[in-house]
């Protein structure tokens, strides 16, 4: 894939996981990167980790909190210069259980989280940088927001509205901006260990790949998506899964 040099990049979720491996992939084509994510400590190693504060700056906070979106995005511009790329990889699932049990606030809370806050992050790019220059936009979607998805029906709602979303924003921001979304099934990574924890071998058997997913895997799937090689994809949600949807059952 082509360089990045010159470009920046906003990455939310960012401390570890997907949205680590994903800043890691944009840092090793040549990119800067501004990471968030609630946790400061953690958020600071990763930003040490991808080189320090020539490429990559931390800013800890909330993604539900206006504020804290609109000083990362004001970050990007004043430090590096710009606001080429910009990723949405806030995901919470603090539920466990059938949806008609579900309390309602628990409910809003995911979709305030997961929805809401993603769609206020693109808004603030835009007006701070995208309109007047253009990028591109990357979601972090799941399988879970494509079919059932037992005990997180809940989460799996949520990542449906972000696909939907990802289309209705590439019509809205086009031709300024491409946008489009991963759809990753279980990945190494602590926020889905529930998932495979203590039986990863029985859970990756269901995978034609033989194996679970990684964060450099969706890492390496974003920079494209992100990147200049898909100049003419927009609108779309990538699905990594390792074949498990093929297996259909």
């Amino acid at each position: 894939m082509g360089s990045m040099a010159g470009r920046t990049a906003l990455v939310t979720g960012a401390s570890r996981g997907i949205g680590l491996g994903i800043a890691r992939s944009l840092v090793d084509r040549g990119a800067r990167v501004v990471l968030t994510a609630r946790k400061a400590d953690a958020l600071a190693e990763a930003a040490e980790a991808l080189g320090g504060p020539d490429v990559a700056v931390a800013v800890p906070g909330h993604a539900g909190d206006a504020e804290h979106r609109a000083t990362a995005v004001r970050t990007a511009v004043d430090t590096f210069g710009s606001l080429d790329m910009l990723v949405g990889n806030v995901g919470v699932n603090p539920v466990y259980g059938p949806m008609v049990d579900l309390e309602l606030d628990a409910f809003r809370k995911i979709l305030d989280t997961n929805v809401v806050s993603s769609l206020g992050l693109v808004q603030e790019a835009w007006r701070a940088w995208m309109a007047e220059h253009g990028g591109s936009v990357l979601f972090v979607a799941s399988v879970a927001g494509l079919r059932s998805s037992e005990n997180i029906g809940a989460y799996g709602v949520s990542k449906a509205a972000v696909i939907n979303l990802t289309t209705q924003l590439a019509v809205e921001l086009g031709p300024r901006v491409r946008v489009n979304a991963v759809a990753p099934a279980v990945v190494r990574a602590r926020f889905a260990e529930a998932l495979y924890e203590g039986r990863e071998a029985e859970v990756a058997a269901g995978y034609p790949v033989g194996r679970l997913g990684t964060p450099e895997d969706v890492g390496e799937a974003a920079a494209y998506l992100l990147g200049e090689d898909a100049g003419w994809v927009t609108g779309q949600t990538l699905v990594l899964d390792g074949g498990r949807l093929s297996v259909g059952r």
